[in-house]
């Protein structure tokens, strides 16, 4: 057996770690808009971010359930699904930037900003 089409970020870690890695990830960028964090966990959570967007801009109770099936943040679910429908409007896709930022000291590793836009 042949792994194509199976590349996934594993950040160096258990199934359930990073699932729960990316939950908080994407919940934090949510809240706070920009999070500083490592570039292969920056290009991880990009995707989930993109998707909790895209569930608060259709709006419905499906899309309201499964947000607050990933998000740690009631409440947070709740304001993205206020303002993502008018903030996003005329945008289709691409809610996130990632810049990358100076190396971080002490292990050297390649550091991002992850932004919404």
């Amino acid at each position: 057996m042949m792994r194509h089409r199976k590349k996934l970020a594993k950040l160096g870690k258990p199934a359930d770690q990073r699932k729960a890695l990316l939950r908080a990830l994407t919940t934090e960028v949510i809240r706070h808009g920009r999070i500083k964090t490592t570039l292969v966990r920056a290009k991880a959570v990009r995707k989930h971010v993109d998707h909790m967007i895209q569930l608060g801009k259709r709006g419905d109770l499906h899309a309201r359930r499964q947000a607050l099936g990933w998000m740690y943040d009631k409440d947070l679910v709740h304001s993205l699904f206020e303002a993502a429908p008018e903030r996003y409007a005329e945008r289709e896709g691409g809610y996130t930037r990632v810049l990358r930022t100076m190396p971080r000291q002490g292990d050297n590793a390649k550091m991002a900003v992850i932004e919404l836009v």
